[in-house]
């Protein structure tokens, strides 16, 4: 609160999340009860070259904002306060890019549910002992931009399922089995027999310097099993040999499943 004080226009903003090895250390079952309801450690896909590796991590820092001094203030008082209990395995530092593009090119985001109320409906557990907090999953992508850059706008296009200059999502019946939005499209069936939409809010955000570059992937959601089942997706070719094309130009390097506890219940149980 102290760093955000300093520009209210900033936008700063701080999460802290953990995995299921450290939960068990510093909150186990024996002595508070219950844990988050299917919290477990990054579940890796692989399939035709394709790999979504697991790279595991104990706590996971997301500092977002618009002023960067303020994002290193805070990230620098935040890992002061961890002292020598941690080590730090990996810093990425993103950037918004031209009017919220990925590197690709493409829009970003647009399939984020809009709204504080949709936001929270996708984003957090509902209810129980961890109403509140969220299921966060983390992946770094690189991204093979020579490679994709050499396809032209319709190929691209085509394996996103938009278009590239005004973001215009194709019609249903024009989206490739292959496409990316297709991939990620997964429907279940609700408690009164009605098709729902798997959701979750994104956060991810280019990063990269001239000679490496892609997107830290980042998804907020309020249960366990929906990113897994996105990404299997995306990895794994279904029945008919179709998967996510955008991964011949993309490749996982890291995977990490964390939850984030509400602020309240942080306070305690700390």
């Amino acid at each position: 609160a102290e760093v955000a004080a300093q520009d209210s226009t900033a936008g700063l903003t701080s999460v802290i999340a953990f995995g299921s090895g450290a939960w068990d250390q510093l909150w186990p079952q024996d002595k508070f009860g219950a844990q988050p309801d299917g919290l477990a450690p990054f579940q890796s896909f692989a399939d035709g070259g394709r790999l979504a590796p697991a790279t595991d991590a104990d706590i996971f820092l997301h500092i977002r904002g618009d002023r960067r001094d303020l994002v290193f203030e805070l990230s620098k008082r935040m890992r002061a306060a961890l002292g020598d209990a941690v080590t730090t395995v990996e810093e990425v530092q993103g950037f918004r890019y031209l009017d919220s593009r990925d590197l690709t090119g493409f829009v970003d985001g647009t399939e984020n549910p809009q709204g504080t109320d949709d936001r929270i409906e996708v984003a957090l557990v509902a209810d129980g002992p961890f109403a509140g907090g969220s299921f966060v999953n983390i992946q770094r992508y690189i991204h093979d931009l020579p490679k994709w850059d050499a396809l032209e706008t319709k190929a691209q296009e085509d394996i996103i399922a938009r278009t590239k200059a005004d973001n215009v999502e194709y019609a249903t019946a024009d989206k490739p089995p292959f496409a990316h939005i297709k991939r990620v499209s997964i429907k279940e069936e609700g408690p009164s027999g009605e098709m729902t939409s798997l959701e979750m809010l994104r956060h991810s955000m280019p990063y990269g310097t001239a000679d490496e570059y892609g997107l830290l992937f980042a998804a907020y959601t309020g249960r366990a099993d929906t990113f897994p089942r996105m990404l299997e997706a995306m990895i794994v070719a279904d029945s008919d040999g179709n998967y996510d094309h955008l991964m011949d130009f993309s490749r996982a390097v890291t995977g990490c499943t964390f939850f984030a506890p509400a602020q309240a219940w942080l306070a305690q149980n700390t």
